[in-house]
């Protein structure tokens, strides 16, 4: 059965959701973001995907007191992602509580070093992150595209060792029109041994079923949980 990874995305300490990666486009969902992944826990999820969008602009982890506070009152299992560019902020990452890290812009940037991370922490920590705009890489908090086709760039990483890959089609994110079935379709064809996690457009359960029934490991909701667009409750019985 497909994991189901809900998300909480901060800026300046909040919980919110951007439209397309756009800064510009915020829409604050809760000034207390632990309380959010208490209720995640309390509905009887498991996973939380946490991301620090003031880190991911910074290329630096900003937000790391939120991340500290989450594992410490809660039992979700994080995957952190958001400003994870150097040994210091990795280390921090896992210091402060994460369970899996993820790293996309270091790998394009840096790849010597985010070689080295998945060398030292190992496949089942570290966390490709993948997201595409029009099948091209996109880096920065999706602020910088690249050439590089996310389908090289995954495969390339497979072979290095990434057992888990994140991957957000920027065009649908936070649309509510669906995910990028496509992609995701694309990806575990071109690498049927990696776990495949989708992100972004998830609008309601029919989609999740979907991605379910391609053989998608994971999927991450989130502007689809704020919205309304599919509760708590029926995501704990998928």
């Amino acid at each position: 059965m497909i994991q189901i990874i809900p998300a909480i995305d901060i800026i300046d300490g909040k919980c919110v959701r951007l439209t397309q990666g756009n800064y510009d486009q915020k829409t604050i969902y809760n000034e207390n973001p632990l309380e959010v992944a208490k209720q995640f826990e309390d509905a009887g999820l498991t996973r939380l995907h946490l991301v620090d969008l003031d880190g991911a602009k910074q290329r630096h982890i900003v937000n790391a007191h939120v991340l500290t506070s989450i594992a410490t009152h809660t039992n979700l299992h994080i995957d952190f992602g958001g400003g994870v560019q150097s040994n210091a902020d990795i280390e921090l990452a896992f210091n402060c509580g994460a369970k899996q890290v993820t790293g996309g812009s270091i790998a394009i940037k840096n790849p010597d070093l985010f070689g080295e991370w998945l060398e030292k922490y190992g496949g089942e920590r570290i966390i490709l992150g993948a997201d595409a705009h029009h099948e091209r890489i996109a880096t920065s908090g999706w602020q910088e595209k690249t050439n590089v086709l996310v389908y090289d760039f995954v495969a390339q990483h497979v072979a290095l060792g990434i057992k888990y890959a994140i991957s957000t089609d920027v065009a649908k994110d936070g649309l509510l029109q669906g995910p990028s079935f496509e992609l995701y379709q694309k990806l575990n064809q071109r690498c049927p041994t990696l776990n495949v996690i989708a992100s972004g457009g998830v609008s309601n359960l029919a989609d999740i079923v979907e991605l379910d029934r391609m053989g998608v490991y994971g999927v991450i909701v989130g502007k689809a949980i704020y919205e309304g667009r599919i509760t708590l409750q029926e995501l704990a019985r998928l």
